[in-house]
């Protein structure tokens, strides 16, 4: 990655955090990408974080203390039982704005980050293979004008099934949002780039969590269920964590996302990031 050049924020987005294993492997790879990547921002997709499936107050102040700017989350985000009982008031999370109308949670908001700089982040979950939630690019579009009053630099965290869909929703917004990227296949994607000069794209992100595994869950199950047709239960997996990401500079007074490189960290990756800081 490029120095970062005087006017600029450095932005590291966490591709979804999968259980503990997941949540473990972050808390331990943020200081070094931290040291490494002087990034100013972090913003983490955390909709498997408690036990695969949704988020819970504890998971959410345990991420609080890992230095998170602002959670992301998606389709799973409400698998929890008390999710109406603290999301409310959780001001650095947010849940997809075109979810259905009074649903728990924030959809949306603007955030003054590192040196007082004010970041706009939008979550947004897709339609195809999905279930049918309410129009995301109608809903990207009553939105940005709203963010973009307050700030150039507005972030969208899409979090779709279909990679054309993730893929139209970054054309769409080419020229508008700072940065598009999107999250929930578990599976990182070799495209990170800039689109129309000014916005930052990735098809998704990638996991951070186990990959010895199938998208985060132990094996076995998984595959029985192929073969037989079986709903089988699922477990998190713990071996061989991993974390998807992307890091992007953004241009302060233009908004225009000026660098892009995605992140595919493993532990011997970071213990490689370590040694380079200390020479």
């Amino acid at each position: 990655m490029k120095a970062k050049a005087s006017g600029e924020i450095r932005v590291l987005a966490v591709g979804d955090v999968v259980g503990r294993p997941g949540r473990r492997f972050l808390a331990g790879a943020l200081p070094v990408l931290k040291a490494a990547y002087q990034y100013d921002v972090c913003v983490v997709n955390v909709e498997n974080a408690a036990g695969g499936f949704g988020m819970m107050s504890d998971t959410y102040r345990e991420f609080l203390g890992m230095e998170i700017d602002i959670m992301t989350s998606g389709n799973h985000i409400y698998d929890k039982k008390d999710a109406e009982g603290w999301m409310n008031d959780a001001t650095r999370m947010l849940v997809p704005e075109n979810w259905p109308p009074g649903s728990p949670g924030r959809g949306y908001g603007v955030y003054t980050v590192a040196g007082g700089v004010r970041l706009g982040v939008l979550n947004l979950i897709g339609r195809t293979f999905m279930r049918s939630y309410d129009c995301p690019f109608r809903a990207a579009d009553r939105v940005l004008p709203e963010l973009l009053e307050e700030t150039p630099l507005v972030l969208v965290d899409f979090h779709a099934e279909a990679t054309s869909e993730k893929g139209a929703m970054g054309w769409y917004l080419a020229g508008r949002a700072s940065a598009v990227w999107g999250t929930h296949t578990h599976v990182p994607t070799a495209d990170a780039r800039i689109l129309e000069g000014h916005t930052g794209y990735q098809t998704d992100l990638g996991m951070t969590g186990s990959y010895d595994s199938v998208i985060g869950m132990v094996k076995e199950p998984v595959i029985e269920g192929f073969l037989t047709q079986n709903r089988s239960r699922f477990e998190v997996a713990k071996d061989d964590p991993r974390l998807g990401g992307s890091i992007m500079d953004l241009d302060v007074a233009t908004g225009k996302c000026t660098a892009i490189e995605g992140i595919f960290a493993c532990a011997e990756s970071l213990k490689q990031l370590k040694v380079a800081e200390q020479v």
